[in-house]
């Protein structure tokens, strides 16, 4: 398929064929799909999108997109789970060969989860071109199930783990895309706190909330000399079944602002404006805090798949842009310690924020559909290939960012 063999030279076969997203349910995986597809749309591609029957889809953000849905299933527990699990993929796996035949598309893009098997699965079986997105730093179980037969994998990241070094041949970097309200926040320059000034916090503890922010952020506070606590802005994500205990213990504080919600929805106002983050590490928090550039205190989700939350805060913390923090190691006494040491050092802030904006980028939509028409075009992929801002940044790494940030976590 693809092929232009038999017409005038420079006619593309390909260019009113339908381009296949292939997306499991959740955010992590179903918006850089949507960030694809506006793209796509925009340069006149046609897009569809496949899903299960649980995903959300694209909701009412991009209604001229038709939705598929097939069967998919992540494997359950026990062997009666995986026995299901099997025939539901199974199922789907029929269902994805019967909807390639039918539209007949001129690639498919995969962005991760069981739900998107089938589908990647189906093209790679039908020799059609397929792109993988690895979102995080490293390879995701699904992708790692299609990733031999893929043409190409888009990463963010510049290392991943679990991708052999046969595939590594395929890597494109791209990138993570952002919202475009987070996009529009790239240049917001970064000002570190004055002496006396104010000290704007941002707390989040990604889409559910972190129970152990809510408890160890009033207590690390409560350590601090009055006089800083004074001066602390701060604004916090809490569960909804937290929000209030966390108010009684941080009310009394003598806080300058206290902001406590169940759910944020300006954070790319409030990350523009925030001298220091503390989060959880997923792949979206990620390209958005590093964006906008704004240092952080990263306590990756300890339970989060193959720990791929503590591999992409590695990346940040070995560029000088945040700080890891285990989350056994998290405790009220060592935050109220690294936060009285950062808050002393604006340079160190100052720095963290610079490498955190040069590890970013806003460009990751548009690098990820130039990989993907690059890939039609037969184009051979190259590490370098769509390169964006944030693969230049990558290889220009300020070296007094790292070293200062190191020092002050120190």
């Amino acid at each position: 398929m693809g092929s232009n063999a038999g017409f005038p030279a420079g006619f593309d076969a390909n260019a009113n064929k339908v381009i296949v997203l292939a997306a499991g349910g959740t955010g992590g995986h179903m918006f850089p799909a949507e960030a694809l597809a506006r793209e796509l749309l925009a340069r006149g591609r046609a897009v569809t999108l496949v899903t299960d029957k649980r995903g959300h889809a694209f909701g009412e953000n991009l209604p001229e997109v038709p939705v598929h849905r097939i069967r998919a299933a992540s494997p359950g527990a026990g062997i009666v789970g995986k026995l299901k699990a099997a025939l539901q993929m199974g199922l789907g796996l029929l269902e994805a060969r019967a909807l390639m035949r039918r539209l007949d598309p001129a690639a498919v893009v995969g962005f991760g989860g069981y739900p998107s098997v089938p589908t990647v699965y189906a093209a790679i079986q039908s020799k059609l071109p397929a792109l993988l997105h690895e979102q995080n730093a490293v390879l995701g179980r699904a992708n790692r199930m299609l990733i031999a037969g893929a043409s190409r994998i888009a990463v963010a990241f510049s290392d991943i783990e679990k991708l052999g070094e046969a595939q590594r041949v395929k890597i494109v970097r791209t990138g993570n895309p952002v919202r475009p309200a987070v996009a529009a926040r790239r240049l917001s320059p970064y000002e570190a706190p004055g002496a006396d000034g104010p000290v704007r916090l941002l707390v989040m503890g990604g889409s559910q909330g972190a129970r152990i922010f809510s408890e160890v952020i009033p207590a690390a506070l409560a350590l601090l000399p009055e006089a800083m606590r004074a001066r602390i802005h701060l604004a916090q994500q809490c569960r909804p079944e937290d929000l209030e205990a966390a108010r009684d213990a941080l009310e009394p504080l003598g806080l300058a602002r206290l902001e406590l919600q169940t759910f944020f929805r300006d954070v790319p106002e409030r990350l523009a404006a925030c001298h220091l983050a503390v989060t959880r590490a997923g792949a979206s928090t990620i390209a958005e805090l590093t964006c906008v550039g704004r240092p952080a205190i990263l306590v990756p989700y300890p339970h989060a798949t193959d720990d791929h939350q503590t591999a992409n805060a590695r990346h940040l913390a070995e560029a000088g842009a945040a700080w890891l923090v285990p989350q056994p190691s998290f405790t009220a006494q060592a935050l109220a310690k690294q936060l009285s040491a950062l808050l002393a050092d604006p340079q160190a802030l100052t720095a963290a924020a610079r490498a955190a904006h040069g590890w970013g980028t806003a460009d990751a939509a548009t690098a990820l559909a130039d990989a993907v028409l690059a890939m039609l075009d037969g184009g051979p992929a190259a590490h370098d290939h769509a390169r964006s801002d944030h693969d230049q940044s990558q290889h220009a790494r300020r070296p007094s960012a790292g070293a200062s940030a190191k020092g002050a976590a120190e």
